[in-house]
Protein backbone atom coordinates (compact mmCIF):
# COMPACT_ATOMS: atom_id res chain seq x y z
CA UNK A 1 0.00 0.00 0.00
CA UNK A 2 1.46 2.81 -0.93
CA UNK A 3 1.67 6.29 1.43
CA UNK A 4 -1.25 8.34 -0.11
CA UNK A 5 -3.56 5.27 -0.26
CA UNK A 6 -2.83 4.22 3.23
CA UNK A 7 -3.42 8.13 4.41
CA UNK A 8 -6.53 8.35 2.08
CA UNK A 9 -7.91 4.88 3.73
CA UNK A 10 -7.39 6.05 7.18
CA UNK A 11 -9.27 9.87 6.32
CA UNK A 12 -11.96 7.97 5.22
CA UNK A 13 -12.66 6.05 7.80
CA UNK A 14 -12.33 9.29 10.04
CA UNK A 15 -14.96 11.24 7.34
CA UNK A 16 -17.25 8.43 7.19
CA UNK A 17 -17.80 8.82 10.99
CA UNK A 18 -16.85 11.77 11.63
CA UNK A 19 -18.49 13.65 15.01
CA UNK A 20 -20.32 16.37 13.00
CA UNK A 21 -22.35 13.49 11.15
CA UNK A 22 -23.39 12.66 14.70
CA UNK A 23 -27.12 13.33 15.67
CA UNK A 24 -26.48 14.99 18.53
CA UNK A 25 -23.88 17.30 17.17
CA UNK A 26 -26.32 17.98 14.19
CA UNK A 27 -29.13 18.96 17.01
CA UNK A 28 -26.55 21.30 18.16
CA UNK A 29 -25.66 22.79 15.31
CA UNK A 30 -29.13 23.56 14.09
CA UNK A 31 -30.08 24.80 17.77
CA UNK A 32 -32.55 22.27 18.49
CA UNK A 33 -30.66 21.00 21.95
CA UNK A 34 -32.35 21.96 25.48
CA UNK A 35 -30.00 24.05 28.27
CA UNK A 36 -30.74 20.85 29.98
CA UNK A 37 -29.62 18.13 27.17
CA UNK A 38 -26.25 20.45 27.01
CA UNK A 39 -25.61 20.89 30.44
CA UNK A 40 -25.89 16.74 30.68
CA UNK A 41 -23.38 16.47 27.91
CA UNK A 42 -20.99 18.57 29.51
CA UNK A 43 -21.15 16.63 33.09
CA UNK A 44 -21.02 13.40 30.65
CA UNK A 45 -18.07 14.14 28.68
CA UNK A 46 -15.87 15.81 30.88
CA UNK A 47 -14.63 11.66 31.30
CA UNK A 48 -13.04 11.80 28.24
CA UNK A 49 -11.62 14.83 28.82
CA UNK A 50 -9.84 13.91 32.02
CA UNK A 51 -9.03 10.85 30.18
CA UNK A 52 -7.56 12.55 26.89
CA UNK A 53 -4.14 13.32 28.49
CA UNK A 54 -3.34 9.90 29.52
CA UNK A 55 -3.77 8.71 25.76
CA UNK A 56 -1.23 11.13 24.94
CA UNK A 57 0.74 10.08 27.73
CA UNK A 58 0.65 6.33 27.13
CA UNK A 59 1.52 6.70 23.67
CA UNK A 60 4.59 8.77 24.72
CA UNK A 61 5.69 6.02 26.68
CA UNK A 62 5.21 3.62 24.05
CA UNK A 63 7.29 5.66 21.42
CA UNK A 64 10.79 4.50 20.58
CA UNK A 65 11.40 7.26 18.34
CA UNK A 66 12.38 10.32 19.91
CA UNK A 67 11.10 13.12 17.77
CA UNK A 68 8.07 11.57 17.75
CA UNK A 69 7.79 11.58 21.40
CA UNK A 70 9.26 15.07 21.83
CA UNK A 71 6.34 15.70 19.52
CA UNK A 72 3.81 13.75 21.86
CA UNK A 73 5.39 15.84 24.68
CA UNK A 74 4.55 19.05 23.89
CA UNK A 75 1.03 17.91 23.27
CA UNK A 76 0.97 16.55 26.74
CA UNK A 77 1.99 19.74 28.26
CA UNK A 78 -0.30 21.56 26.24
CA UNK A 79 -3.00 19.36 27.75
CA UNK A 80 -2.06 19.89 31.12
CA UNK A 81 0.25 22.71 31.88
CA UNK A 82 -1.32 25.27 34.35
CA UNK A 83 -4.16 26.21 35.99
CA UNK A 84 -5.44 26.63 32.60
CA UNK A 85 -5.18 23.00 31.72
CA UNK A 86 -8.02 21.43 29.50
CA UNK A 87 -9.70 19.39 31.97
CA UNK A 88 -10.46 22.83 34.11
CA UNK A 89 -11.28 24.82 30.57
CA UNK A 90 -14.04 22.07 29.91
CA UNK A 91 -15.02 22.42 33.95
CA UNK A 92 -15.35 26.00 32.76
CA UNK A 93 -17.64 24.95 29.80
CA UNK A 94 -19.35 23.22 31.93
CA UNK A 95 -19.84 26.40 34.53
CA UNK A 96 -20.98 28.43 31.79
CA UNK A 97 -23.77 26.55 31.09
CA UNK A 98 -25.15 26.89 34.57
CA UNK A 99 -23.93 23.27 35.98
CA UNK A 100 -21.67 23.13 39.52
CA UNK A 101 -18.26 21.83 38.78
CA UNK A 102 -18.88 19.36 41.95
CA UNK A 103 -21.57 17.88 39.77
CA UNK A 104 -19.30 17.08 36.78
CA UNK A 105 -16.87 15.67 39.37
CA UNK A 106 -18.88 13.31 41.03
CA UNK A 107 -20.43 11.66 38.07
CA UNK A 108 -21.75 8.44 37.42
CA UNK A 109 -20.98 7.90 33.93
CA UNK A 110 -22.87 6.19 31.55
CA UNK A 111 -21.87 2.49 30.32
CA UNK A 112 -20.80 4.13 26.97
CA UNK A 113 -18.84 6.27 28.25
CA UNK A 114 -17.25 4.37 30.19
CA UNK A 115 -16.67 1.38 27.69
CA UNK A 116 -15.28 4.51 25.38
CA UNK A 117 -12.58 5.77 27.59
CA UNK A 118 -11.80 1.94 27.99
CA UNK A 119 -11.57 1.11 24.52
CA UNK A 120 -9.51 4.41 24.09
CA UNK A 121 -6.68 3.63 26.85
CA UNK A 122 -6.63 0.18 25.42
CA UNK A 123 -5.36 1.73 21.87
CA UNK A 124 -2.99 4.07 23.86
CA UNK A 125 -1.43 1.28 25.99
CA UNK A 126 -1.23 -1.28 23.01
CA UNK A 127 2.51 -2.30 23.05
CA UNK A 128 2.07 -1.03 19.31
CA UNK A 129 2.35 2.78 19.17
CA UNK A 130 0.69 3.58 16.00
CA UNK A 131 -2.53 2.07 17.28
CA UNK A 132 -2.15 5.02 19.83
CA UNK A 133 -1.01 7.53 17.16
CA UNK A 134 -3.57 6.39 15.17
CA UNK A 135 -6.24 6.81 17.87
CA UNK A 136 -5.02 10.37 18.65
CA UNK A 137 -5.19 11.30 15.17
CA UNK A 138 -8.66 9.86 14.55
CA UNK A 139 -9.89 12.58 16.95
CA UNK A 140 -7.28 15.33 16.48
CA UNK A 141 -8.09 15.31 12.86
CA UNK A 142 -11.86 16.42 13.58
CA UNK A 143 -11.68 18.79 16.46
CA UNK A 144 -10.89 21.98 14.80
CA UNK A 145 -13.90 21.65 12.69
CA UNK A 146 -15.68 20.79 15.71
CA UNK A 147 -14.85 23.10 18.00
CA UNK A 148 -15.63 25.65 15.35
CA UNK A 149 -18.89 24.56 14.85
CA UNK A 150 -19.83 24.12 18.77
CA UNK A 151 -18.81 27.75 19.44
CA UNK A 152 -21.06 29.07 16.59
CA UNK A 153 -23.49 26.81 18.13
CA UNK A 154 -23.33 28.07 21.27
CA UNK A 155 -23.35 32.14 20.32
CA UNK A 156 -26.26 31.42 17.76
CA UNK A 157 -28.76 29.85 19.60
CA UNK A 158 -28.03 29.76 23.17
CA UNK A 159 -26.69 33.46 23.92
CA UNK A 160 -23.38 31.49 25.45
CA UNK A 161 -20.09 33.54 24.45
CA UNK A 162 -18.13 34.18 27.29
CA UNK A 163 -14.63 33.84 27.23
CA UNK A 164 -14.52 31.13 30.10
CA UNK A 165 -17.33 29.17 28.59
CA UNK A 166 -15.86 29.13 25.13
CA UNK A 167 -12.00 28.74 25.98
CA UNK A 168 -12.10 24.77 25.53
CA UNK A 169 -13.07 25.30 22.22
CA UNK A 170 -11.02 28.65 21.07
CA UNK A 171 -7.81 26.50 22.00
CA UNK A 172 -8.48 23.67 20.43
CA UNK A 173 -9.66 25.71 17.22
CA UNK A 174 -6.04 26.42 16.52
CA UNK A 175 -4.23 23.72 18.34
CA UNK A 176 -5.61 20.66 16.69
CA UNK A 177 -4.44 21.62 13.43
CA UNK A 178 -0.88 21.70 14.90
CA UNK A 179 -1.44 18.19 16.54
CA UNK A 180 -3.18 16.33 13.81
CA UNK A 181 -0.72 17.08 10.99
CA UNK A 182 2.15 16.49 13.40
CA UNK A 183 0.49 13.38 14.37
CA UNK A 184 -0.53 12.06 11.00
CA UNK A 185 3.42 12.69 9.76
CA UNK A 186 4.27 10.41 12.70
CA UNK A 187 1.86 7.47 11.44
CA UNK A 188 3.27 8.30 7.74
CA UNK A 189 7.15 7.27 9.71
CA UNK A 190 6.61 4.54 11.77
CA UNK A 191 3.89 2.53 9.28
CA UNK A 192 6.90 1.58 7.20
CA UNK A 193 5.31 -2.10 6.48
CA UNK A 194 1.85 -3.51 6.09
CA UNK A 195 1.11 -4.77 9.31
CA UNK A 196 1.92 -1.52 10.86
CA UNK A 197 -0.22 0.57 8.31
CA UNK A 198 -2.99 -2.32 8.91
CA UNK A 199 -2.71 -1.92 12.60
CA UNK A 200 -3.18 1.66 12.20
CA UNK A 201 -6.28 1.36 10.05
CA UNK A 202 -8.27 -0.97 12.72
CA UNK A 203 -7.35 0.96 15.74
CA UNK A 204 -8.39 4.09 13.33
CA UNK A 205 -11.71 2.17 12.78
CA UNK A 206 -11.84 1.60 16.83
CA UNK A 207 -10.87 5.06 17.62
CA UNK A 208 -14.09 6.77 15.88
CA UNK A 209 -16.44 4.00 17.11
CA UNK A 210 -15.24 4.83 20.85
CA UNK A 211 -15.37 8.56 20.09
CA UNK A 212 -19.23 8.03 18.37
CA UNK A 213 -19.84 5.55 21.65
CA UNK A 214 -19.64 8.58 24.05
CA UNK A 215 -22.15 10.40 21.61
CA UNK A 216 -24.64 7.42 21.27
CA UNK A 217 -25.06 7.21 25.03
CA UNK A 218 -25.81 11.21 25.56
CA UNK A 219 -28.15 10.83 22.43
CA UNK A 220 -30.44 8.08 23.39
CA UNK A 221 -30.19 8.80 27.19
CA UNK A 222 -31.07 12.97 27.31
CA UNK A 223 -32.33 12.92 23.56
CA UNK A 224 -34.63 10.38 22.27
CA UNK A 225 -36.71 10.34 25.11
CA UNK A 226 -37.27 13.85 25.34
Amino acid sequence: MTEQAFLAQIDEIIDGHHLLKHPFYQLWNEGKLTLEMLQEYATEYYLQVHHFPTYVSATHAACDDLEIRQMLLENLIEEERGSANHPELWLRFAEGLGVDREAVLERQNLDKTTESVRILKELARSKNVVKGLAALYAYEAQIPEVSTTKIAGLQNYYGIDSADAVSFFKVHEKADEVHSQMTRDALVKLCSTEEQKQAAISATQDAVFAFNLLLDGIYEQYCQAA
